[in-house]
């Protein structure tokens, strides 16, 4: 039996499920204020102060809504264990562990363990979260999936409530660079080329996996590469 590498079959068995529960089309779609946000989150007295809404994200209630989703997420960006080029604590994804059609409940239990384990050092990696969810389902795992499914989607929806990604103007806000990826992937395309344009824009090209049409979205690094080389001027 061919053996596929197993984070891209489960990112494609995933896709079809998570589109299908997205609103994606019904989402209000707004270009994020970040002074406003910054504001938000440091304000002691607000609903949407950091630690309190980190507090909530962490616990295993899925109560929290996409307004808070959206200061959570563009939010951590202004935190000061923020790195969007930080490696992963967990071990390398392309490592044989994730070679399967179908991993065994030994192997489940490793990628769920090496995703909370990349997860405690940087709780939005989105996909080690993808990896546990799958291996959540496979090992029966509902209700713990599902909690973890919730966060996925309102992660990701609260990526695609920062534009259209149809051009610059309207370009999709993300805090990390995979995340361009696990977004496009769970909405059914396939990455197929990234081209970066100055001064801050990233286009990736896509082919519609369902229709097999062809396609590209733009995403804005502006904020996240501020904050990275704010921290890091070396590397500029």
């Amino acid at each position: 039996m061919k053996r596929l590498f197993f984070i891209i079959a489960l990112v494609s068995a995933l896709s079809a499920v998570t589109s299908a529960q997205l609103p994606f089309e019904r989402l209000t779609r707004t270009k994020p204020d970040l002074a406003k946000i910054r504001a938000e989150i440091t304000d002691r007295g607000s609903k949407y102060y950091y630690p309190v809404l980190m507090k909530e994200y962490l616990s295993e209630d899925t109560v929290m809504k996409l307004d808070k989703y959206r200061r959570l997420y563009l939010g951590y960006m202004f935190q000061e264990d923020y790195d969007p080029y930080r490696p992963s604590a967990a071990p390398d994804m392309t490592g044989p562990l994730y070679h399967s059609t179908l991993p065994t409940s030994a192997q489940c239990e490793q990628i769920i363990a090496n995703a909370k384990t990349a997860l405690a050092g940087n709780p939005f990696d989105l996909r080690q979260m993808s990896a546990m969810i799958a291996a959540l389902n496979i090992l029966g795992k509902k209700d713990q999936a599902a909690r973890w499914q919730y966060k996925l989607n309102h992660l990701l929806m609260t990526i695609v409530s920062t534009g259209t990604g149809e051009d610059e103007e309207h370009a999709w806000f993300v805090i990390e660079p995979q995340h361009e990826y696990v977004l496009l992937n769970m909405m059914g395309y396939q990455v197929t080329n990234h081209l970066f344009y100055d001064p801050f824009y990233e286009y990736l090209t896509v082919v519609d996996l369902n229709a097999g049409k062809k396609g590209g979205f733009y995403f804005n690094l502006q904020p996240m590469l501020q904050e990275h080389y704010r921290k890091f001027p070396d590397e500029l």
